[in-house]
């Protein structure tokens, strides 16, 4: 190995501003230039060749703009001007309500975060939804902050070898010339935690990201105080190493996150964990708790879960993190006995089976059990999700299982391309981007003229094809392809040509090779003399999934066929770039997974707000836009099967031929030269989606469904030294003596054979109470029709009252009408009354059916 030089002191040199531009560093080390134009413009300005080769990193230009050029800009008067306007809207933006007491504190914890595309901290679609969550709390002026891990390297950069398959560079990230600082104390020294590993301790410095009005808080091993290389790397790379760094990231995330936000005097109301990766901070809550407020296990878990907020983004049990529990029993061992609770009873809340010993430990089972609030991110997932999980719950009905639906939703104004958005500060209200989820402002788009829309879309398709084409020759030149590969790449894509746009991360139940099922009829359609027609792919494989590598192999390979190699194109290095300029461009975005698999998705969201329309399986957000988006359907509403897959093929080819691609060049021979249809779709894709799938309704859901009612129960719970969680815990103990005894005595004789529709049905349940009062349990009918294997179908659920008591006994009665036909039944439980809402029912929560 070479010797290695290594300073004897280090320094940081800042650029030497001009005064008239004093405020240039402040304003790009606030990654709220990244989604308003007119900033994005002041960088720009600057020097448009560094912006593009600094890969749009506004601290990295400062570094490195000559200083002749600052001068330069500093005494050109319309720079001056650009940049004092720049200085009030970015002031103007960032003023800040203080919280007040009853609005949600909350710590929002992801593995990774999407907001640049020079901060390679993210590696697909988790991480945009995260960054957008970040962006929308900021626009929303929440009181919010994220917390995450710097990765040194981040995830991946892809790039192709002469023969198509996919390699991996990981450069290093250099801290210092990126929009992030180290956190210090009061006393100016940096803020460093520490957590225990089988290795010894292990310390954490914590950096901040300025996010608009929000920080976003980055935990780093790689620090001097950590002697060994294995420690130094924990935080090395995103989704890299073995099954030992997955669990230390974890507890990096969780564990020392949490301790970061207390050094840092951060007290939040509210933990929201985005994906199970976070879920030990529910443990070290609870460990808090039981250290700080004297509290036992039972009343630590029950104070904290109130106030703990999951989200579930997997539609597969494969992606979830599961960690055998002697692995566990390495890292938490010391924990534990630290913590004052035994080993086991923390393994607990990983399993879904407390008798399976061998059962490995869940990350989404953690998650689960020690949160009150969970969801999923669509509402067909929530399906999916109830399904998955509902074991935790055998007692109940799939449909009943607690977990609700917030749809996710995209950050429009980091997306929406500045054309576009240009023709709205003509045609719209002047506040409009004050009111992207006004649904009704949205519907001024119809009145936009066709032809100023048509142009602005030609606009961004000219841009992507010049795009693409320079992305495609450097890359080629770098794998050092031949003359004739590189003149092919100069040239491929066509603007006046239809395009499809299809971009994701390569896993193989997107089906990315879809499309390509029936080469030769394909052919057909790309080569189709009067209306051709193009494809744009691009999108990441992980490095240990072959067959996803193989699928990139293919198309790459298919793209070189000399009949089709200038209307099919793999763009290299999938980024949030790239991503951009795809959305903004394309004609038509293509999303086919198979049904059940995509939890949201949120492409295809970013496609529709620029006038993109979609060709899309009904699953995910698509599930609930495709009646209002003016896109087209691939397939129905019905579970996936193998042999689906030649039929969505063939329905995807048909539909091009017969509907869209005609559709896309009808009028555009004639002298309007404007496919009126075609943009009346677009203006119904921007009118309808944009305020329905906006990031800001997603957290305005968010705060009213999940964060408020969190906050209000934390509020309760922790009033008077916890006293609601000690006395819960009393409850819970006389509960579980008293249930064996608890059953129904009498159902009263019901109604008879039949019924006539419109007619009062009575309900009534005696139920021996051993003790305990009325009110302490819910009654409940539930209610619905007969399947043909005798089972309830479509149920709702009816409160039974208390009434009459004989002894011990209480009769509970209620009536409902019968309005529907045919065989309708009902079926009679009883479970503690112990829970605010059925969406906040614990894991294996008591439940006695009558037939029991």
């Amino acid at each position: 190995m070479p010797y290695q030089i290594h300073p004897l002191k280090e320094f940081l040199v800042r650029p030497a501003l001009p005064p008239s531009l004093s405020r240039l560093s402040e304003i790009a080390y606030n990654l709220y230039w990244s989604w308003d134009h007119n900033l994005r413009a002041l960088f720009r300005r600057l020097d448009p060749a560094l912006w593009k080769e600094c890969n749009h990193n506004a601290i990295a230009l400062l570094g490195r703009i000559p200083q002749e050029k600052l001068n330069r800009a500093a005494s050109d008067p319309r720079f001056v001007l650009l940049y004092r306007r720049a200085c009030e809207r970015n002031d103007s933006y960032l003023q800040s309500s203080a919280p007040g007491h009853n609005t949600p504190r909350v710590a929002y914890f992801s593995m990774e975060y999407g907001l640049l595309d020079c901060m390679q901290i993210y590696s697909g679609g988790l991480g945009l939804l995260s960054g957008d969550h970040l962006k929308g709390a900021s626009d929303g002026d929440f009181a919010l902050a994220g917390v995450g891990l710097l990765y040194q390297r981040g995830y991946f950069q892809q790039y192709l070898n002469p023969d198509g398959w996919q390699q991996e560079r990981t450069p290093l990230n250099d801290f210092y010339t990126l929009p992030v600082r180290p956190c210090t104390g009061s006393d100016g020294a940096e803020i460093v935690v520490s957590v225990w590993l089988p290795a010894g301790e292990l310390f954490i410095k914590v950096w901040h990201i300025d996010v608009g009005r929000v920080k976003l808080y980055l935990l780093d091993t790689n620090i001097p105080q950590n002697k060994s290389a294995e420690c130094r790397e924990i935080t090395d790379q995103l989704y890299g190493g073995d099954i030992h760094k997955r669990i230390r990231q974890e507890i990096v995330l969780g564990i020392g996150g949490l301790r970061a936000l207390k050094k840092l005097g951060i007290q939040p109301t509210v933990h929201h964990m985005n994906e199970g990766h976070s879920a030990f901070l529910a443990v070290e809550r609870i460990r808090l708790l039981m250290q700080e407020a004297g509290l036992t296990f039972e009343e630590a878990l029950e104070a904290t879960r109130v106030s703990n907020v999951f989200t579930t983004h997997t539609s597969v049990p494969a992606g979830i993190d599961l960690f055998d529990s002697t692995l566990v029993y390495d890292y938490f061992r010391y924990y534990c006995e630290q913590a004052g609770f035994p080993f086991e009873k923390f393994l607990t809340l990983g399993r879904k089976n407390l008798q399976d010993i061998s059962e490995r430990f869940s990350m989404a089972v953690l998650a689960l059990k020690t949160s009150s609030f969970r969801n999923a991110v669509s509402v067909l997932h929530r399906s999916v999700s109830q399904e998955m999980f509902q074991d935790l719950w055998p007692r109940l009905p799939e449909e009943e299982v607690p977990i609700t639906s917030v749809t996710n939703g995209v950050h429009s104004p980091t997306w929406i391309n500045g054309d576009l958005a240009g023709l709205y500060d003509q045609y719209l209200q002047p506040d409009w981007r004050e009111r992207l989820e006004d649904a009704k402002m949205w519907e001024a788009v119809q009145e936009i003229p066709a032809e100023e829309v048509w142009e602005m879309h030609r606009k961004r398709k000219r841009r992507i094809v010049a795009y693409v084409r320079e992305r495609a020759v450097n890359s080629a030149i770098q794998r050092k392809a031949s003359t004739a590969e590189i003149r092919r790449l100069q040239e491929v894509l066509d603007p006046d040509v239809f395009t499809i746009g299809f971009a994701r991360r390569f896993a193989t139940y997107k089906r990315a090779t879809l499309i390509f099922r029936d080469a030769n009829r394909l052919k057909k359609i790309l080569n189709n003399p009067k209306m051709p027609v193009q494809i744009v792919i691009a999108g990441k494989a992980h490095p240990k999934d072959q067959p996803g590598k193989t699928l990139i192999r293919e198309i790459v390979a298919l793209s070189r066929d000399p009949e089709i190699s200038k209307r099919l194109i793999f763009l290299e290095d999938y980024s949030i770039q790239v991503a951009r300029e795809m959305v903004q461009g394309v004609d038509l975005w293509l999303n086919n997974p198979r049904r059940g698999e995509e939890a949201c998705g949120t492409s295809g969201m970013k496609a529709a707000m620029n006038g993109v329309l979609n060709l899309s399986v009904l699953d995910g957000w698509f599930d609930e836009a495709f009646e209002l988006s003016g896109g087209w359907a691939i397939g129905d509403r019905v579970p996936y099967s193998e042999d689906q897959d030649d039929i969505h093929a063939s329905s995807i080819y048909s539909t091009l031929e017969n509907e869209i691609v005609p559709l896309f060049y009808q009028n555009q021979d004639s002298d309007e030269d404007v496919p009126v249809e075609w943009v009346r779709r677009m203006k119904t894709s921007i009118a309808n989606l944009t305020p329905r799938f906006s990031c800001g309704r997603m957290l305005a859901e968010y705060m009213s469904e999940l964060y408020q009612p969190a906050h209000e129960l934390w509020k309760k719970v922790s009033a008077d030294n916890f006293a609601k969680a000690r006395q819960k815990t009393v409850w819970d103990s006389r509960m579980n003596g008293a249930w064996n005894a608890i059953r129904f005595v009498d159902l009263g004789e019901g109604p008879g054979d039949q019924v006539l529709s419109g007619s009062a049905v009575s309900v009534r349940a005696t139920v021996e109470l051993a003790g305990l009062e009325a009110t302490e349990v819910r009654v409940e009918a539930v209610v619905g029709r007969v399947g043909v294997n005798g089972e309830l179908q479509g149920t709702f659920t009816l409160p039974l009252v208390a009434g009459e008591q004989r002894g011990t006994a209480v009769v509970f009665a209620n009536e409902f009408t019968a309005q529907q036909t045919g065989r309708i039944g009902y079926s009679v439980r009883i479970s503690p009354n112990h829970f605010d809402d059925p969406l906040t029912r614990p894991c294996n929560a008591l439940l006695k059916w009558v037939a029991d």
